[in-house]
């Protein structure tokens, strides 16, 4: 189970808001098991389906977390228009073994939801979390 703080869901189904109908994405930050922290990335690609971080904003989210005693532990984008499971193209460029994945997307509903995954070659993980403040 990871603890993730209830402020980092709201700020990345937030960021996934304010750039729809762009996907969004950035970095997670915290320790093992838990993500403490969020830190937006501009997207590099033009379109709407993909997603691409800007390296600067990457190593700036690096150094923020190592000068506060954390580290980058995964990375989260948002699925506009469909339900956040990992597309093929992300299962594809998915580059850091061990990482969390956090999608946000669309349920049935129309609601966003939030949902956390490691993938690993071609296998993705689903991973439960409890939010906590």
């Amino acid at each position: 189970m990871i603890a993730v703080v209830q402020r980092v869901l709201d700020e990345v189904r937030a960021h996934a808001r304010d750039e729809s109908p762009r996907e969004c994405c950035g970095m997670l930050v915290g320790s093992s098991g838990r993500i403490v922290d969020s830190a937006r990335a501009a997207n590099l690609e033009d379109g709407t389906t993909r997603f691409r971080i800007d390296p600067r904003d990457h190593i700036r989210a690096i150094r923020d977390a190592r000068s506060r005693q954390f580290d980058v532990i995964g990375f989260y984008h948002s699925h506009p228009r469909s339900r956040a499971y990992p597309s093929e193209t992300d299962v594809a460029e998915a580059g850091y073994a061990g990482a969390m994945h956090l999608i946000v997307g669309v349920d049935e509903r129309g609601a966003l939801e939030a949902r956390l995954f490691t993938i690993d070659g071609l296998s993705v993980t689903e991973l439960t979390y409890d939010v906590s403040t």
